[in-house]
């Protein structure tokens, strides 16, 4: 049981990182389009698509991880396992490594999240509910996540929908109820921060 726990579990979560990379690659133009459509969003943003390449690279080499320590267990054969060790070792070292970066550049990844933020409610401010194509985006994203805006609700305040709506949220941020006005908002935050 244990051999195949540490043996099989490496290959299959190879197989679905492998599997998550090829798709983040193939579908990079759905993510290109969401990112193109917000005014300006950083352009850091577009190594985003970058998370690809390490995802299928991350993906094969557990692939060969599990493969390696399967064939080494089973013949027993010294040198396959030796290099299994070695490259458990590489990936550690590179897990120690990738941690490290990440303390450097989490104020440089904050500041790129913060601009994308402001610039996503500029975009809704400007265009949610004037044009269809950042509507349905914003209602589609919404509705997924069951959430309202960026940041919250506010973030519609001044949007054409708002305006021409008499000052009423989008339907996402209120499914259950309408009209989707200041007073529901105010009760739904009560409640969702009652649960949380």
């Amino acid at each position: 049981l244990a051999f195949l726990f540490h043996v099989t579990v490496p290959q299959l979560a190879g197989a679905v990182i492998l599997g998550v990379g090829i798709w983040v690659k193939v579908d990079s133009g759905s993510i290109l389009g969401f990112l193109g459509m917000i005014e300006n969003a950083p352009a850091e943003l577009g190594q985003v698509l970058n998370v690809g390449y390490l995802l299928i690279a991350v993906g094969v080499l557990l692939v060969i991880i599990g493969f390696l320590g399967c064939c080494g267990a089973i013949r027993e054969s010294k040198c396959m396992l030796l290099l299994f060790f070695i490259i458990i070792l590489l990936v550690f070292l590179v897990e120690v490594a990738g941690a490290v970066v990440i303390l450097v550049f989490r104020p440089l990844a904050e500041d790129v999240l913060r601009r994308f933020g402001t610039a996503a409610v500029e975009s809704i401010k400007k265009d949610y509910g004037k044009n269809s194509d950042i509507t349905g985006l914003w209602d589609t994203t919404m509705s997924t996540l069951k959430c309202c805006g960026i940041y919250n609700s506010s973030n519609f305040v001044g949007s054409p929908y708002y305006v021409a709506n008499n000052n009423q949220y989008p339907p996402p941020c209120c499914p259950e109820t309408k009209p989707c006005n200041q007073t529901v908002i105010a009760d739904f935050m009560v409640w969702s921060l009652v649960f949380v």
